[in-house]
């Protein structure tokens, strides 16, 4: 991600800009002092403001709905849209931005019937973030918004979240020289933004030239009782020897514009990496429990599953789990944005890295995803929203047995912006592969495979006398390998997305997969999704097979579907 934005950059002061706010970044987010951050506080004097026209619009719908069809900038992106639309690798039902760079989602939420979906955007007259914005009634359809915050008093609108209340929606985000921001909008669409004091109300400074005890990055904001309580991301030095860790700093206000720091949030985490950082941050219920969603820049996007301990402001983690499996970086999922499906759920979105240079665009967003606790360590996840609103054109294969060791290729199934959908009875084979933009003599093709039980188990019990019922219980594992998706040069290979998934002896192998041109995203059982880019180069890179490996296994039923382009009416 961060090679192409330097690389597309046109100037060398464009280029000198980024390296030092990147620098800035890291150094934000490794550092437990405010020297550091003080260093790169904005200076009184500097001014901002933002060269993208900027439109204040009226607090009526109907009137809303007026001004933005003749709005500049909404005519700017769909004239953007119609020009990139033959990308050969640009997906058609995946969310990708209408004009220039994308990085992380923000502050996704649902208000007044219309999910929200806002995003660190790169405008081409201020290629500085700012938060772009874009709405669903389905989380499947997005239509496009102008711009929703600008850029000053801070120099960047960095990642964030958003609280919905009765009669307005707050956004804390990171501002980039300035601390972490607050903003409010109440009128119908969200296309109207005031920020609370016109600063920061986390500063990067302290008042006093001592060391901050937090960390000032990517804030998450929720409501406790008549109280507002914030999250600012980051890492301290309280590892082994001294080794920074993961930590997220909470404070509380009332007001939105004055805020205590009281202490850091998470207790009895023994799941997170040394090394890890807590940006892009969401806490919030999920069934009897609470989950933090957090991306790390060493070890990507995963999850802290646990009990908020109210009375002390705790959060006590008991489980975790990942998002990535394999470097964020090329071609893999990266930071989270979430919010409440109010059905004790949680919506989740990310953005995804390139691994090939692209003209005009870069990364994507993953297809929503639906959370839900399932178990007390285990998380669900299924695609979100009406997915299925987009299938055409149904293929339908019956049962059949799977020979060993014989790829089976399906010749009525073909294409690359698909759905399948494939239950398979494992038995005791020990892989299964399916292989998805197959070319007719492998040239290319992406691998997905499931290893049944070849995973970790739960770990050898100490207790005397053992239980009388117990035994080992392996997990299972699916992997997503990419690495012979493209003959191209310029294309960035990885190593496998492998991911643990736990089966119950009776489950069959439950796989569903959506192929979007540069992107594919597997869902295992409800249970586990992994995700990559791809960028195939042959256009008869099309095909699908499937192949048991070692013993004998049988395909069930295997249902596929061409899908629509959400971009065109």
């Amino acid at each position: 991600m961060i090679e192409y934005m330097i690389d597309n950059m046109k100037t060398t002061k464009l280029k000198k800009l980024f390296y030092s706010d990147f620098i800035l970044v890291l150094l934000i987010i490794i550092s437990g002092n405010n020297i550091t951050q003080a260093c790169y506080a904005q200076s009184k004097n500097e001014d901002y403001t933002s060269k993208v026209p900027r439109f204040i619009f009226d607090t009526i719908l109907h009137n809303q709905e007026l001004q933005l069809k003749n709005n500049p900038l909404i005519l700017r992106f769909a004239t953007s849209r119609e020009k990139l639309k033959n990308d050969k690798y640009r997906p058609i039902y995946h969310f990708v931005n209408p004009e220039g760079k994308l990085n992380d989602p923000n502050g996704l939420c649902y208000w007044k019937g219309n999910w929200h979906l806002f995003y660190q955007a790169y405008p081409p007259e201020d290629p500085r973030q700012h938060w772009g914005h874009a709405i669903s009634t389905d989380l499947v359809h997005w239509r496009d918004l102008p711009y929703a915050i600008y850029p000053n008093p801070e120099y960047q609108c960095f990642s964030g979240t958003t609280f919905v209340e009765k009669d307005r929606v707050i956004a804390m985000y990171h501002g980039t020289r300035a601390g972490n921001m607050v903003a409010i909008s109440n009128d119908p669409l969200l296309l109207n933004w005031e920020k609370v004091t016109g600063k920061a109300v986390i500063p990067l400074n302290g008042p006093t030239d001592a060391p901050l005890p937090y960390t000032v990055f990517d804030p998450s904001i929720w409501k406790k009782d008549e109280t507002y309580y914030s999250l600012s991301a980051g890492r301290s030095a309280k590892g082994p020897g001294g080794k920074w860790i993961r930590a997220n700093h909470l404070f509380r206000s009332k007001d939105l514009a004055k805020w205590e720091y009281l202490h850091e949030f998470v207790k009895d985490d023994r799941f997170t990496l040394i090394g890890d950082d807590g940006a892009c941050p969401y806490f919030w219920p999920i069934g009897d429990q609470h989950i933090l969603a957090f991306f790390s820049h060493m070890s990507g996007g995963q999850y802290l599953l646990g009990e908020y301990d109210k009375q002390n402001d705790k959060f006590v983690a008991t489980s975790h789990g990942k998002f990535n499996f394999g470097a964020a970086i090329p071609s893999g999922v990266h930071a989270p944005s979430a919010a409440p499906d109010g059905k004790d759920g949680v919506i989740i979105i990310f953005n995804m890295n390139p691994g090939k240079p692209t003209v005009g665009w870069n990364q994507i967003m993953t297809l929503p995803r639906k959370l839900t606790v399932i178990g007390k360590d285990t998380l669900g996840i299924e695609p979100a929203g009406n997915i299925e609103s987009l299938r055409y054109n149904h293929k339908h294969l019956d049962s059949m047995e799977l020979p060993a060791n014989e790829e089976i290729i399906f010749k009525s199934i073909n294409g690359n912006t698909m759905e399948i959908i494939a239950q398979i009875d494992v038995k005791d084979a020990p892989m299964i592969e399916l292989n998805i933009l197959r070319s007719p003599n492998k040239e290319e093709y992406t691998g997905i495979s499931f290893f049944k039980e070849r995973g970790f188990h739960q770990g050898r019990p100490y207790e005397v006398p053992r239980p009388a019922n117990w035994k080992y219980k392996h997990q299972s594992m699916i992997s997503l390998e990419t690495s012979h998706s493209s003959i191209l040069p310029d294309v960035l290979s990885r190593p496998p997305e492998i991911a643990p998934v736990l089966l119950n002896s009776e489950e069959t192998l439950k796989l569903r997969i959506f192929i979007d041109k540069s992107v594919v995203e597997v869902f295992v059982n409800g249970k586990q999704c992994v995700a990559a880019r791809v960028y195939p180069e042959r256009n008869d890179s099309v095909g699908v097979s499937i192949r048991s490996q070692g013993k004998s296994s049988k395909l069930i039923s295997l249902d596929a579907w061409q899908m629509k382009n959400i971009y065109e009416k």
